[in-house]
């Protein structure tokens, strides 16, 4: 969670910057007293008066200015300071006019925080990670003006953080399984293990289990086998954990994999959670059990192979309890799937 103190010292440099143009164009910066050893400014650049963040390093290999990311709400560059601050190659970090700023300032903190939690880092690398956590906010900004998961969404999410966990515990390597999850990243089934893949459905309903099927690929192993489809139960219960609390202890999972740590940050920014608005999900949730089903030929499902060429796409609901197919375990299906 971001510290006041932090959002005001970010606020501040950016007023005390706000008449310091004198009626001409460029940029005016100051330094940032905020922790951690990376070399920050606060900025504006005028004409517009942009507000910006800005980020030293000594020696990258910066991608043409075509291929650094931009959003809805702001536009990362590389800036000449002139004389102002020598020795530094800088990257701005710029809010484009109309951008929220409560958005933007969001976005800031955010990338101070992964760039002070990477310090260690060899710099380049470093830079990759910081492009990379910048093109995170570049897709969660497509979602609009909302920051905060909806209730599906965020039942959706904690089965999948679940999912990952499990696949852990029966001994996949946890790089694997992060970089395995790529639901977030709009793939067709939320992880691609080996050749296979597994899609993950999670509900809270007592009776039956509604999953809702989004397209005719889904469910279609022509593609990727074996594909496995994980019934994730679990229940409204105070005494359980939260979306945040799950978060925080998969990242402590995590924590002795540093790359894996940061994969799996990235990944959650684009699944539309932060960090920033973590108080907003004050629902707790408590697993009730997982049922992994191996999707194969006798399966009911809709793919292209079985449904008329005219139908282009299909979305339906499948009530996973009526399907009458032994479970498989965890463990056994990622033995299928060649990566453990």
């Amino acid at each position: 969670m971001v510290q006041p103190t932090e959002i005001d010292e970010l606020h501040s440099a950016w007023r005390a910057l706000g008449g310091s143009a004198g009626g001409t164009d460029g940029w005016s910066t100051i330094p940032l007293a905020l922790p951690g050893p990376r070399r920050l400014r606060a900025g504006r650049h005028f004409p517009g008066n942009e507000e910006a963040l800005l980020v030293g390093f000594t020696s990258v290999r910066v991608p043409p200015p075509a291929q650094l990311p931009q959003g809805q709400g702001f536009l990362v560059a590389q800036i000449d300071l002139g004389t102002e601050v020598t020795g530094m190659l800088w990257l701005a970090l710029s809010r484009r006019s109309g951008g929220s700023l409560d958005m933007f300032t969001m976005m800031a903190l955010d990338i101070i925080a992964t760039l002070n939690a990477g310090s260690a880092t060899a710099e380049e690398m470093l830079f990759q990670l910081f492009l990379a956590r910048i093109h995170a906010w570049q897709d969660f900004m497509r979602r609009g003006t909302d920051t905060t998961l909806g209730p599906e969404e965020e039942i959706g999410l904690f089965g999948e953080l679940l999912f990952i966990r499990s696949m852990i515990e029966a001994g996949l390597h946890t790089a694997a399984a992060v970089d395995g999850w790529l639901g977030p990243l709009d793939g067709i089934q939320d992880f691609v293990l080996g050749g296979g893949a597994v899609e993950v459905k999670t509900t809270i309903a007592t009776a039956g289990f509604p999953a809702t099927i989004g397209s005719l690929e889904q469910m279609d192993d022509s593609t990727r086998q074996p594909l496995f489809l994980a019934a994730v139960r679990i229940r409204l219960d105070r005494s359980g954990m939260s979306l945040p609390a799950i978060i925080e202890d998969t990242r402590a999972i995590l924590s002795a994999d540093a790359p894996a740590q940061s994969m799996f940050n990235l990944r959650l920014i684009h699944a539309g959670y932060l960090d920033a608005v973590s108080d907003h999900y004050k629902r707790s949730f408590a697993h009730v059990s997982t049922r992994v089903l191996h999707v194969e030929l006798g399966f009911p499902r809709l793919t292209r192979a079985n449904v008329p060429m005219q139908i282009r796409q299909a979305r339906y609901e499948l009530d996973i309890d009526c399907i009458d197919t032994d479970s498989v375990a965890v463990r056994d299906a990622l033995d299928q799937l060649g990566v453990i």
